[in-house]
Order: structure tokens, then C-alpha cells, then sequence
């Protein structure tokens, strides 16, 4: 008897061993990926610095959209709390200058987003505006009984009757609807929500980024001619006197003006600007100062080499954010002297979504890293010493997850480049893996060694096979300075291919990469890459085009901001034919054979879908295996969970066949799973 009792104490202990041994990691899905919680913009500390409020982001199927939500996290206490719920998305959240409130917009009410107030201890939500047009952006006067927003104007009975009579049409260019400014009363839209008093009408100045002068009296804002990115360029500076909605210019100068913030003392207003220099996309974005009285403005962030991005003036001095490598920081900047100094650290932080407590002593941020998520830090200052508020990367605890890590080698010129290599977290340098680029848009976008890719290109799936991954942050991106940035300029798609091939070569020449099986795919400006190196070169086993650019023509005469040609390019179509042959991959389809996924948005403005049909055409006329797949009633990006589900599993097949030999499945006819039973 005893033995037997001890045989089944024993055998009830292993099973119970076994049963709490966590379960072998394995790769996310593309559905789980999907839906892990994301952090999305940035943080809002509460005046006090008490709380902090940010955006949480997860894929809600069943209605078929990425839903947003407001959490807060005390920094007291550590607790975290969703503050909004439901199936409409919340966002932009705003404190009132004493904290007993905290604003948002959402669309719950008839789809058009209006104004929301919350106590910050729960409660229902109260609406405070009914704009027709919905609101745009918002600020709280420095008293807390007054808030600014912009909202369009509502249409004019005329158009109202012209629509009645001939349906709905637009005359291009000459029918843009400009943003004005508005204020409503606190006390009477806590009552009932307020359509508010137009403070500014003009047609010719669309409103964007605005701020309260610290006595309430006047407001700041930026406007161009109107909101067609054709017209970033023409954002300058006015002041709006709210006694008698008197507006004049304060900073007119070619190139964009924009997001000012008034000095404490209210005698001075800092803003960025590229202070008149042109072509505007590749250069500096620089912080100045300008008298509220007015003046000639004066550039204080020079010594500072790369975008300013002006976070808010406090009498310690202005801080902004910015960009070192692959690192993101925050500064503090005398506008006196032109001093800046670093207040963050390590050096590899990739801080972003920074915010100030009123009195400057406190300062929210998130921040992601190679091993996590972004996660929502706070920390006091003059000292940084960050405490983490938020646990997202707990998420990802039973996923299998490659390594990243960066790298840097010499392009065809000699340029240093920089790149994130992904590793196999069983990476063994002695065999020949497969490689796949992904190459980021922009071009001055960046990409950086941070968890998890959850859109577009699952490379943790692919590492899991055994593959590396290259990124490439290639001549043009930002983090490496003004110069490193203009070495696009009419190089576009040429000095791009240098750095991404040369990133391979050093890759092949280390011995990890069977050269036979290497692939590159992107989105937007990568998209346009990835064409580039499947039309004008044959190194690639397959590519992917995402919204890309396949001939510069045709995306010049057809995108919604032309100018972004004629800044790189230097010319239009006509005055220089060259040029656009030149960087265009249909310059170079008579050699072309690499197999090419194309996928679009039907709707795409920004890279009209000629693009896309050009190429499927000119591939298929030179018998190119290729495959054009249309994103219906989508934009320049893919916006919701089923499309971008599509889109990722749609890449996946694509290169788990070109590169691992999978059988390629019919995309009009794929193996969908069985339904799952109620």
C-alpha cells in the first residue's frame, strides 16, 4: 500500500510539472499579431503629473476595424484603466489646465468626430461640440472656460442645391473646403453640446496647428492656402484677437510655418520652419522665435542637425524631440543662446510621444526597444530616471521573436549606411540563409531595432523558417543629418538600389546568405524601391511592390502632392524627360524578369493606381510572372484588420513560395478556415 501511495504521489507531481511547464514557443500569427494591443500617438500627462493618459489600439474583427481607447495610468500607484470603451475609437486626448477634465474626440455620434469631456475617476462621457463638419483639432484656453477647435465650414445652400439638382460632383482645385477656427463656452457645452462661435472666414486660409496665448486673449495658428498637400509649402504664421476676431500675418516667408507655442511671458512665439530655404523636403526642420509684435524670425536650433520637432516652452526653455540614428530623444534648447541640451538617455532610447506637466518638473514618453513593445514611461526632471507605467510586451511572452540588431556597411559611393538585421533567434553563422528586404517609405521615413512586426510584413515568420531580414535605412531617411538626406535628390530610386544591394553583397560576402534566394518588398516609397531593384537589376529572386511609384510620370501628373517630384526631381516631365527615365523602373522594363506582387488601394490619392497597372501591364507583356492584387475602397494604406490580414498573408504566400518553394496558392480562390462553430 505504501508503495503504491508513494508511485501515485510521484506520478500526481509529475503531472503536475508537467502541466505548469509553459507551452514551446512558437511565431504569432498573422491574426494574433493583429491583435495585440498597440500603443498608438503619443502621452498627455495631467497638469499635476499625476496621471497620464494614452492610446490603446487592438483589431476588432467583427466590425472590421482597428479600435482606440483612451487608459490612464496613475503614477501613484502603477494602476492602469481603460477610461473610454466600446466599439467606436477615441482619441487625441487633452487635459484641462486644472485636471479635473480630459477632452476627446470620437465619432460615437453620427460618425462625424465631436468633442467628448471625462473625469479622469470614470463616469459617462459628456459631448460638448456639434459641428456639422466634425472637428479637427482642439486646445483648451489657459483658464479652462473656453475651447478652441478647427472644423470645415458647412456647405453653402448654393452647393446644397446644386447637389439636390445634378447629384454630387467637384470641380478639382477650385471646390477645397478650408479649415476655420472655433471657440465653444465650457459651462453652457457641459449642458448641451455647442455648434460654436467661427472666429476666423477666410477661404484662402485653411487652419492647422494652433495655441492660447498664456493671458487667453489671442490665439496663434498656422494656415495654408488651403488643405491640398499641394499646399504645404504655403503654411505661414497669424495672430487671431479674440475680442474682435482681427486676424493678421506674423511670419510670411516661402516654405512651410508651422505649430507655434507662445514663450511664458506671452512676448514671444517659438514655431518650426525651414525659414524660407527651398527645396523644403529634404532640408532641416528648425526651430525659431519670432516678437509677437513681429519681426524678422530668428532660426535658434541650428546647431542641431536633423528635424526639431517643438514639444512646448516652459521657463526652463523650449523642448523639443528629435532624432539621432536610430535613437530618439528629447532636448532642452535655450533660445537665447542657441545651447541645446540632451535630457534624455541612454544613447539607444527611441523616445517619442513626449509630454510636459504644466510646470515642466514632469515628463511622459513611450518608447520601444529591440526586446519589447512600446511601453509608457514618466520620469521627474532636471534628472531622467524613467519608471515604466505600462506592460504591453507582457503579450508576447509565448511568442517565438527573432533578434534585431543593427548594422552598418559602405554603399556603391562609400556612403555609410545603417540597416536592422533580424535574426533567426537560432541564427547559426555557418550556413547559407535565405535574405529578404524590407525596405520603408518616406523616403524620409527610418526604421528602427524595435519588437515585432505587426503590419504589412510579417518577418518573425519568416525568420522562424530561417531567414534574415534586412532594413535598410538608405540615403534619404531621416536621423542622419541634412546631408545624408539630400543624396536622393535626382538620385531617387539609383543611390536607393546602391544601398540596399550593397547591404546584400555584405551580407553574401560574410557567408549567411544564399545569393539565390534573396527578396525585397516594401510599401509606398519601398514600394517604389522594391520595383526599382525587380526592373533594373536581376538580383532579386522575387519583389513586392506596396503602393509604389513604377513611373514618375505618371505619378506626377496624377498624385495630390506634385511638388514632392519637383523637390526631389527638379523638374517636371516635360522640362527634364531624362530624369524621370532615369529613376523610374519602367525606364528599365526590356530586362526585367523578377516576379512581382503588386498590391494597392483602389483609392490611392497620394500613389494613384495607374502605377500599379502599368507595371502589371509591362511585366505581363515581357511574361514576368506577376500579380496585381486591389484593396477595395482603401487609400495609401491599409486601415482596417480583414484587408490587412489580406495584404500580410497575400505577401507571406508570395515569398514562401518564391523563396522557400511552397506551392503558390490562387489568391482568387484561397483555403480560407472553417467556420468556427457559435
Amino acid at each position: 500500500m505504501k508503495t503504491h501511495a508513494l508511485l501515485l504521489a510521484l506520478s500526481l507531481f509529475a503531472g503536475s510539472v508537467l502541466a505548469t511547464e509553459p507551452a514551446p514557443r512558437r511565431p504569432a500569427s498573422i491574426d494574433e499579431l493583429l491583435q495585440l494591443k498597440t500603443l498608438v500617438g503619443g502621452t498627455q500627462i495631467s497638469p499635476d503629473g499625476r496621471y497620464v493618459a494614452y492610446l490603446i489600439s487592438q483589431a476588432d474583427f467583427k466590425q472590421d476595424a482597428f479600435v482606440t481607447s483612451i487608459w490612464l495610468a496613475d503614477t501613484t500607484t502603477g494602476r492602469q484603466f481603460p477610461l473610454t470603451q466600446g466599439g467606436k475609437s477615441a482619441g487625441n486626448p487633452q487635459w484641462s489646465p486644472d485636471g479635473r477634465w480630459l477632452a476627446f474626440t470620437s465619432g460615437r455620434v453620427d460618425d462625424k468626430d465631436q468633442l467628448f469631456a471625462i473625469r479622469p475617476d470614470g463616469g459617462e462621457a459628456v459631448q460638448l461640440s456639434k459641428s456639422e463638419t466634425g472637428v479637427r483639432g482642439y486646445a483648451w484656453s489657459p483658464d479652462g472656460q473656453q475651447i478652441a477647435f478647427t472644423a470645415n465650414e458647412a456647405p453653402s445652400q448654393a452647393a446644397k442645391d446644386r447637389k439636390a439638382h445634378f447629384a454630387d460632383y467637384e470641380v478639382v482645385r477650385k471646390e477645397t473646403q478650408a479649415a476655420q477656427l472655433w471657440t465653444l463656452n465650457l459651462a453652457e457645452a457641459l449642458a448641451a453640446p455647442q455648434a460654436g462661435q467661427q472666429r476666423t472666414r477666410n477661404a484662402q486660409l485653411h487652419v492647422e496647428g494652433f495655441n492660447w496665448s498664456p493671458d487667453g486673449g489671442r490665439i496663434a495658428f498656422s494656415a495654408g492656402a488651403s488643405p491640398e498637400a499641394r499646399h504645404l509649402a504655403t503654411t505661414d504664421l497669424y495672430l487671431l484677437t479674440l475680442s474682435d476676431n482681427s486676424v493678421r500675418p506674423l511670419v510670411v516667408q516661402p516654405g512651410p510655418d508651422s505649430n507655434p507655442h507662445w514663450s511664458p511671458d506671452g512676448r514671444q512665439i517659438a514655431f518650426v520652419s525651414l525659414m524660407g530655404r527651398t527645396p523644403f523636403f529634404t532640408r532641416n526642420q528648425r526651430i525659431a522665435v519670432v516678437p509677437v509684435e513681429g519681426g524678422t524670425p530668428r532660426s535658434v536650433s541650428e546647431a542641431f542637425d536633423e528635424h526639431a520637432a517643438l514639444i512646448g516652452w516652459t521657463a526652463d526653455g523650449l523642448y523639443f524631440g528629435g532624432l539621432q540614428r536610430t535613437n530618439g530623444h528629447v532636448f532642452r534648447l535655450d533660445p537665447a543662446s542657441g545651447r541645446i541640451e540632451r535630457v534624455s538617455a541612454p544613447d539607444a532610447l527611441m523616445a517619442g510621444g513626449v509630454s510636459l506637466s504644466r510646470d515642466g518638473r514632469r515628463l511622459a514618453y513611450t518608447a520601444p526597444s529591440p526586446h519589447s513593445l512600446a511601453e509608457v514611461f514618466v520620469t521627474d526632471l532636471p534628472r531622467f530616471a524613467p519608471h515604466q507605467l505600462t506592460q504591453l510586451t507582457e503579450q508576447t511572452r509565448g511568442f517565438w521573436m527573432a533578434r534585431r540588431e543593427l548594422i552598418r556597411w559602405k554603399s556603391k559611393d562609400g556612403t555609410e549606411i545603417e540597416g536592422v538585421l533580424i535574426k533567426p533567434a537560432d541564427f547559426d553563422p555557418q550556413k547559407k540563409h535565405p535574405l529578404l528586404t524590407i525596405v520603408h517609405g518616406g523616403p524620409t521615413g527610418i526604421d528602427r531595432p524595435t519588437l515585432l512586426d505587426m503590419r504589412y510584413y510579417p518577418s518573425d515568420l519568416w525568420a522562424a523558417r530561417g531567414a534574415l531580414l534586412l532594413k535598410v535605412n538608405y540615403r534619404g531617411s531621416a536621423g542622419y543629418g541634412e546631408a545624408f538626406r539630400r543624396l536622393n535628390e535626382r538620385n531617387l530610386g539609383i543611390g536607393d538600389a546602391w544601398d540596399v544591394v550593397s547591404g546584400v553583397d555584405h551580407l553574401v560576402a560574410l557567408g549567411w546568405v544564399d545569393k539565390d534566394r534573396v527578396g525585397s518588398m516594401g510599401w509606398s516609397q519601398g514600394g517604389y524601391i522594391s520595383a526599382f531593384l525587380g526592373t533594373a537589376t536581376n538580383r532579386f529572386a522575387a519583389v513586392s511592390v506596396g503602393a509604389g511609384i513604377s513611373d514618375w510620370s505618371t505619378y506626377y501628373y496624377n498624385t495630390d502632392i506634385p511638388q514632392f517630384t519637383l523637390n526631389y526631381l527638379g523638374a517636371d516631365p516635360v522640362a527634364d524627360p531624362e530624369i524621370y527615365r532615369k529613376t523610374s523602373p519602367s525606364g528599365y522594363l526590356k530586362g526585367a524578369r523578377t516576379p512581382t506582387l503588386i498590391q494597392h488601394g483602389e483609392l490611392d490619392k497620394r500613389v494613384p493606381i495607374a502605377n500599379a497597372y502599368q507595371l502589371r501591364q509591362a511585366l505581363e507583356d515581357r511574361n514576368v510572372p506577376v500579380e496585381l492584387i486591389v484593396y477595395k475602397s482603401f487609400g495609401h494604406g491599409i486601415t482596417k484588420p480583414k484587408a490587412a490580414r489580406a495584404q500580410m498573408q497575400h505577401n507571406l504566400d508570395w515569398f514562401n513560395h518564391w523563396i522557400f518553394k511552397d506551392p503558390l496558392p490562387d489568391y482568387a480562390a484561397p483555403e480560407l478556415p472553417k467556420p468556427k462553430k457559435e
